[in-house]
């Protein structure tokens, strides 16, 4: 199963023509830093070559390999100075993110040795003004920068690897189909999203899915799928007995038997569908049988969210948004709300009862069985963790005034110590104010009530994606 998309960056040499007669071997030099800034990229990512650019006849027979290329984003290496019209063609007809990269070869010139030669191979942002304000005048969107010199390649791959990561992120959204299970849990106004707003933000498809097909996927899982899903479950997971909290019970074999057949079905939603993503919730009344799979989707739900199939629960299509970008960006992305608060350790316990990414839990994830979730109808095996200890970011989708999409984000830090075992995730956050401040602080910023919770501080990454998607974003913390 696969519906993630790598993201297709476009990289393209530019120099000027002009130097080439009157300089031997200078193009040839300028055309390896190419080659040498290629290599910074991940195996994430499906890099073309889209060549050298010296003039605008060259530079529009790229232009026209580009556009055949399908891209997310073009890197502009710039070797030398560059007359701005050998941009032009890319700022005005090439409608996604561009990054103007400078890596100068040399820390410093021998300013008593430099020679025209030699200032010609470290000119690279010479012209970087140039084509800035070109952007400026066609009213194109803005570019980003990356400028460093060669000797600085930890930094390199710093910051390339930031923008891969964003670039990802705004890539899982092209083509792709969130599926819509269902109906948002009653009573939840913050809840509500317009599937044509967004479609219009996102640039993906919503598809309306109903219960009945998901529970003949049930009927229809074999024996063999579910026993192998259950020594998955088996390996993936520790089995807990009832904890002080009286909802929580033994897990019995008829538990896990009808947890991996519904996980089972779940896969095959997501495959005969082509989904990318998941929002769903189902009420169900009088222990009828929807209600009963809908219970039980947790595990399920759970394992695929951590293979990058992100599944968020009370049908909340925005947070599945919030956990799409948080897992391309590297963070994982657990679907979470704010829990309670801590002014003795200074601390807001965040978490939710599902879905959750398993790959950033600090140990085994553990189920409990629920003989009720609070909330809502029927019973089943919940997966309870906290997150790894370290860095965390935030990331909510809500609705601004005007009707657009937003995004509000904040960083913090995991910290380890004991959590409620109630079958919920739960991590023990703590930011760099005060919790009791934190939490006005996000509340002002007008979020929707979940979020993705994701490892690492992931600031820039976020910052990067909603210019590059032209999203609103308020950076709380």
């Amino acid at each position: 199963m696969r519906h993630t998309r790598k993201p297709r960056i476009g990289l393209i040499g530019m120099g000027h023509f002009i130097y080439w007669p009157q300089f031997d071997g200078l193009k040839e030099e300028l055309m390896q830093k190419q080659k040498d800034f290629a290599r910074f990229f991940s195996a994430d990512s499906e890099v073309i070559d889209l060549g050298f650019a010296d003039d605008i006849d060259s530079s529009t027979i790229c232009l026209k390999r580009a556009q055949k290329e399908d891209l997310d984003a073009l890197f502009i290496l710039m070797a030398t100075y560059i007359t701005s019209a050998v941009l032009f063609p890319f700022a005005k007809y090439l409608h996604v993110p561009q990054i103007l990269v400078g890596i100068q070869p040399l820390d410093q010139l021998n300013y008593g040795k430099t020679t025209t030669y030699m200032q010609l191979c470290n000119d690279d942002i010479c012209s970087m003004p140039e084509f800035a304000g070109v952007y400026e005048r066609l009213g194109a969107a803005k570019p980003f920068y990356l400028v460093e010199t060669a000797s600085h390649t930890e930094a390199i791959a710093e910051r390339v690897g930031v923008y891969e990561r964003a670039i990802a992120a705004l890539a899982a959204f092209k083509y792709a189909k969130f599926g819509y299970l269902g109906h948002t849990y009653d009573g939840m106004y913050d809840m509500n999203t317009d599937a044509t707003a967004f479609a219009g933000t996102f640039g993906a498809h919503v598809k309306m899915l109903e219960m009945c097909e998901l529970v003949d996927y049930v009927h229809a899982a074999t024996d063999a799928e579910v026993k192998t899903r259950i020594d998955e479950i088996k390996s993936t997971f520790r089995i807990c007995d009832p904890s002080n909290d009286p909802l929580t019970d033994y897990v019995h074999d008829n538990d896990l038997l009808l947890a991996a057949r519904c996980s089972v079905a779940l896969d095959k939603l997501v495959e005969n569908n082509g989904l990318s993503a998941l929002a769903y919730f189902y009420k169900g009344e009088g222990g009828n049988e929807y209600e009963t799979v809908a219970a039980n989707l947790i595990i399920g739900n759970s394992l695929l969210t951590s293979r990058g199939i992100p599944l968020a629960g009370e049908a909340d299509l925005k947070t599945a948004a919030a956990m799409m970008i948080m897992n391309r960006i590297g963070g994982g992305g657990s679907f979470a709300e704010l829990h309670p608060f801590d002014v003795c350790d200074d601390i807001v316990l965040i978490g939710h009862d599902g879905p959750h990414n398993i790959n950033i839990s600090d140990n085994k994830p553990i189920l409990r069985k629920l003989k009720r979730f609070h909330g809502k109808s029927g019973s089943g095996v919940s997966v309870e963790f906290n997150l790894k200890t370290g860095p965390i970011s935030l990331l909510s989708c809500s609705v601004a005034r005007d009707g657009s999409l937003k995004l509000i984000s904040a960083s913090g830090e995991s910290i380890p110590g004991a959590i409620p075992q109630t079958g919920n995730t739960n991590t023990k956050c703590r930011f760099k104010v005060p919790v009791t401040e934190f939490v006005e602080k996000w509340c002002e910023a007008g979020p929707t009530h979940h979020l993705a919770l994701g490892i690492g501080d992931r600031s820039r990454e976020i910052e990067i994606f909603t210019r590059m998607a032209q999203i609103s974003h308020i950076k709380v913390l």
